[in-house]
């Protein structure tokens, strides 16, 4: 049965995850559907790329992932539909694909809408049931729509990178309250080169080593480790660490307001110092 994964900032208070589902099925009965999430936060990019990104990496290939995020950030005359690494990926042309690859689709084509249907999110979802259906019944990506379309790209979110540090942001802030910074695990051991570090956040509060879990340290306590992702958390053992620690997470739309950024990335910046 053809897979399908749903991700979405719709939240779930609402008939539309439902309807959306409904869709999906009524263009064939056969799909399996999975939930990722529908809680993204609206208009947070560097949030959604997480999520996606380490999400999608986990499904076989094959599988068809709809991203429902800010299907509307401008008005829209088309969607897109991606291949890349066996992966098709679906959303709108909003600069959000880029930031979940890291890097521009291998193959991509742009899905028409019709002049004579209202542009909403149902026939969003019907206009990518229709296509991941073409693609089920044998059609190749590139014979759905242009595949000469110029994507808008958005760059992924990266740490600033000095001789002795990396400077991240805060992208995440999961359930139990732990924020996860956009450092990789990869990237701080390539950088490291074996010296001692020091992470630090906010005026005063520092750890000096990367624990393997929360038991590694008491109750209550603060502690760093590596995430099954392989992105740098901050988390308290038994405590809430974006709320005692006073830590919350970037949101892209600060790109464009500096005021209110430069006010508020004292709360979404973690610095590692290395000696």
């Amino acid at each position: 049965m053809p897979l399908i994964t749903i991700t979405s900032d719709i939240g779930s208070q609402d008939f539309l995850i439902g309807a959306i589902k409904g869709q999906l099925l009524q263009c064939n009965n056969n799909f399996n559907l999975v939930d990722i999430t529908h809680n993204l936060l609206p208009f947070n990019y560097p949030q959604a790329a997480y999520v996606c990104r380490n999400a999608i990496k986990n499904f076989p290939a094959g599988t068809f992932h709809l991203i429902l995020v800010n299907l509307f950030d401008e008005k829209p005359d088309h969607l897109l539909l991606a291949l890349h690494n066996g992966h098709y990926i679906a959303c709108a042309d909003n600069g959000l694909l880029t930031m979940i690859l890291e890097e521009v689709p291998q193959q991509v084509t742009s899905l028409q809408f019709q002049n004579n249907q209202q542009k909403n999110t149902i026939y969003c979802t019907a206009v990518f049931a229709d296509a991941f259906n073409a693609i089920c019944n044998g059609k190749k990506i590139e014979e759905l729509g242009d595949a000469s379309v110029s994507i808008r790209v958005k760059n992924p979110l990266r740490p600033l990178l000095g001789a002795n540090y990396i400077e991240g942001q805060i992208i995440y802030v999961d359930s139990f309250e732990n924020v996860i910074v956009n450092i990789h695990k990869d990237e701080f051991e390539e950088h490291r080169k074996g010296r001692r570090f020091t992470i630090a956040f906010k005026r005063d509060e520092v750890i000096d080593r990367i624990s393997e879990t929360y038991a590694d340290v008491h109750e209550g306590e603060k502690l760093a480790l590596f995430n099954s992702a392989g992105y740098l958390e901050i988390a308290i053992n038994k405590g809430n660490a974006a709320g005692l620690l006073g830590l919350e997470a970037f949101s892209q739309k600060q790109l464009q307001q500096s005021k209110y950024m430069n006010s508020r990335l004292f709360y979404q910046t973690v610095k590692v110092y290395f000696e």
